[in-house]
């Protein structure tokens, strides 16, 4: 039985009153869960959905419309994402649901955040694919959404990788803020569900490259959740990405010059930096544009 057996299996619309107490049974270990707080569900939506959303990866050319990005920089190898609103309708659809009150109170009831805020222009969101050799250096995720001036504080990743193994690579992987310990290496499986703080030292990523046997790509859904938390003594940052030691990650120098320009230039610069600013709010380098 899928967890949200709840969902309507055509739309993926819940009824409101059936969520009050759904999610509470983990906000505890969701808290105590190391290195920063997350909860891992199999069988998370019902079989379906998932389907469903694996299939709409058939249908789609990143090339046909401006919503949808590709990456292929160091830290970002051979990796493309969808705008839901570019998708079918009825996985578009599905992407409202979860983006309705229901679903954002079973993510309330399980992290314990109150007044989650879910985002209409999905910024990064969506469907996810990394193709084989690709993959995703450590990082930790934008914190500020600044055409909503809203603070990130939830991701909801959901993968869609049927009988994935761990040698397959991909594996979600879930390190303490400096970089020296991985605490945890999750197999991107299908219909698994990992929900996780996002801050400022909520390190992880898919370090390890997609080897599958057949070249089949690694596919997820990407979801992202704010509070109105934001204030001016905040400093907004962009994705960081950082090095495991002893591997051959690559430093992200493109933004570490972009982030000193902005602390150290006279204001009148800054603010004629204005394609720069912007990309950096939004939490991309210019290759994600």
């Amino acid at each position: 039985m899928a967890y949200l057996d709840l969902m309507d299996k055509s739309t993926g619309f819940i009824k409101p009153d059936d969520v009050q107490e759904k999610g509470k049974e983990h906000q505890n270990a969701y808290l105590q869960a190391a290195p920063f707080p997350h909860v891992v569900l199999d069988d998370f939506l019902p079989v379906e959905l998932s389907d469903c959303l694996l299939s709409e990866f058939d249908l789609r050319d990143v090339q046909d419309n401006p919503l949808n990005e590709t990456f292929n920089r160091a830290q970002e190898r051979l990796k493309r994402s969808c705008h839901p609103d570019t998708l079918t309708p009825k996985v578009r659809g599905l992407f409202y649901a979860f983006n309705s009150l229901p679903f954002i109170t079973i993510i309330e009831n399980i992290t314990g955040i109150n007044g989650l805020i879910p985002d209409p222009y999905f910024s990064g969101g969506g469907l996810h694919e990394i193709r084989q050799g690709g993959h995703l250096s450590m990082h930790v995720d934008f914190n500020h959404h600044y055409r909503m001036n809203l603070e990130r504080r939830v991701n909801v990743l959901i993968y869609l990788n049927k009988d994935w193994k761990d040698e397959y690579g991909g594996q979600l992987e879930l390190w303490d803020t400096a970089v020296k310990t991985r605490h945890h290496s999750i197999v991107p499986s299908f219909n698994r569900c990992v929900i996780f703080n996002t801050s400022s030292g909520s390190m992880h990523g898919n370090p390890q490259p997609i080897a599958h046997p057949e070249g089949t790509s690694r596919k997820s859904v990407a979801l992202y959740y704010y509070t109105a938390t934001w204030n001016d003594q905040k400093k907004s940052h962009t994705t960081q990405f950082k090095v495991r030691p002893g591997s051959g990650d690559r430093m992200d120098w493109w933004v570490k010059m972009q982030e000193l320009k902005l602390d150290y230039l006279p204001p009148i610069l800054v603010r004629n930096m204005t394609g720069v600013m912007r990309r950096l709010r939004n939490g991309r380098s210019p290759e994600g544009q």
